[in-house]
């Protein structure tokens, strides 16, 4: 028995059973990553790049972060942060010149990460997003070009003269494409790890059994820890789709039917809001972690979100925040307004405390990914001068973190300037995007 791999195989391994293929983390002893040819026996990690989006903005005075390094402190929607705060970048004044048509929801999102014009009413027409330049050049490495998952369905309708796909969209994959999303954790995972999307009669881990007890004899024993524990997550997010939505915590629109009146149908999205947007999550990091993807998109919940949170305690203690939907909610910018916030950055505190928790050889897989939360205003009163944007993670070293950067006031405070910055640290080098020509230098 080797206690490691002497030679380079091939660019990608993948644990293999019936209908199932698995690629696995980073491993010390296996050169995987990329197409390059190994230094030593192993390789660099490759730079991941993700996009957290929740729409209506945060409350007005606690969105906010100041100090550097140890020292730094946030406002109270973000605490979440404050163990990553040498891991996080702050980023105030930012805006999009396109999203300031009207000041309404149906025009304020569908140019986030585009900075492109959109289209009225009788066409769709945004731009290609950053998410996806970096998925086209990357798509000939991974399995997945990208992951663009959701909590909430799209909204099918018109709003002073813009359709309401720009307000549940922030992903494209051409300037009349809007990138389709993944809103079943279920087929979220499939998508990873299945060959067929949707064939769920066996369980991934049981399928690759076999091929995962014989490779583990060909690594490492640090390498053999690391695959142990990869595989108890793939298992742990398993079971928790499987038993999603049990609790029965209905979210967003209230039916009139308390019970149902046919047999029940197949699985599908969960109605418990923090179950569901976990499970996104999760799936998330072991798409990164897996090297199955490197881009990916979460979007939270749409602008003009009908989302309701019973699963948080309103103000008093009577009863969940699930006496008002999101939009409305964004309007009071009360204590209950605060607890929907925090919710919602917990949800990126929880992925950048996964994501540090794996050692990809000198770095976590945190150092190694760029992590992206904006919303498409700053706070519900639709102001969008400035959006609320945070970047957790090193983009592989080469950002530096634990830092404040304010761009009120500058020349170059364009979103689209923050994306030639972060498209470049993942290998993808363009003289524009959008509507800028100039990077942030800082980045």
């Amino acid at each position: 028995m080797t206690s490691h791999i002497t030679q380079p195989i091939s660019r990608r391994k993948f644990l293999r059973g019936v209908g199932v293929s698995m690629a696995l983390p980073w491993l010390e002893s296996v050169p995987v990553w990329g197409d390059d040819k190994p230094k030593n026996t192993s390789s660099e990690p490759p730079v991941r790049f993700a996009c957290l989006f929740s729409g209506n903005g945060f409350h007005s005075k606690e969105w906010w972060a100041k100090g550097e390094g140890k020292d730094m402190q946030f406002g109270k929607v973000l605490e979440s942060l404050t163990p990553y705060r040498e891991k996080t970048l702050f980023l105030r004044g930012l805006y999009n010149q396109e999203a300031l048509i009207g000041g309404i929801h149906s025009c304020q999102t569908g140019n986030l990460l585009t900075g492109a014009h959109l289209a009225p009413a009788g066409e769709i027409k945004s731009g290609i997003s950053c998410d996806q330049v970096i998925a086209e050049k990357m798509k000939e490495q991974t399995k997945v070009p990208s992951l663009v998952l959701g909590t909430e369905p799209s909204i099918a309708a018109i709003h002073k003269n813009y359709s309401m796909i720009y307000s549940s969209h922030i992903s494209w994959s051409s300037a009349t494409t809007p990138t389709p999303l993944e809103l079943y954790p279920a087929l979220a995972f499939d998508r990873l790890f299945r060959d067929e999307v949707g064939k769920a009669d066996k369980s991934v881990l049981d399928a690759v059994r076999e091929d995962a007890t014989g490779y583990k004899n060909t690594v490492s024993k640090a390498d053999q820890r690391r695959l142990d524990e990869y595989l108890s997550s793939v298992r742990e997010v398993e079971t928790r789709i499987e038993n999603a939505g049990k609790a029965g915590r209905l979210q967003g629109w209230r039916p009139t039917l308390l019970k149902p009146d046919m047999p029940r149908p197949a699985d599908g999205i969960p109605q418990d809001v923090d179950q569901h947007m976990k499970l996104m999550c999760d799936i998330l990091v072991l798409a990164f972690r897996t090297d199955t993807t490197r881009v990916c998109t979460l979007k939270l919940n749409n602008d003009h979100s009908s989302l309701r949170f019973p699963n948080l305690t309103a103000t008093g203690g009577k009863g969940g925040i699930d006496y008002m939907i999101h939009h409305l909610l964004s309007h009071t910018d009360g204590a209950d307004w605060l607890k929907v916030n925090q919710f919602f950055l917990q949800q990126l505190g929880y992925i950048a405390g996964k994501l540090d928790a794996v050692q990809e050889g000198d770095r976590t897989l945190l150092d190694n990914s760029m992590i992206m939360y904006a919303s498409s205003m700053m706070t519900g009163n639709h102001n969008n001068d400035q959006l609320p944007v945070v970047l957790v993670g090193r983009g592989g070293g080469q950002i530096k973190t634990g830092r404040v950067l304010d761009y009120l006031g500058k020349p170059n405070r364009k979103m689209c300037s923050l994306y030639l910055s972060l498209m470049e640290k993942a290998g993808v080098k363009l003289n524009e995007f959008g509507d800028s020509k100039e990077k942030l230098g800082e980045i």
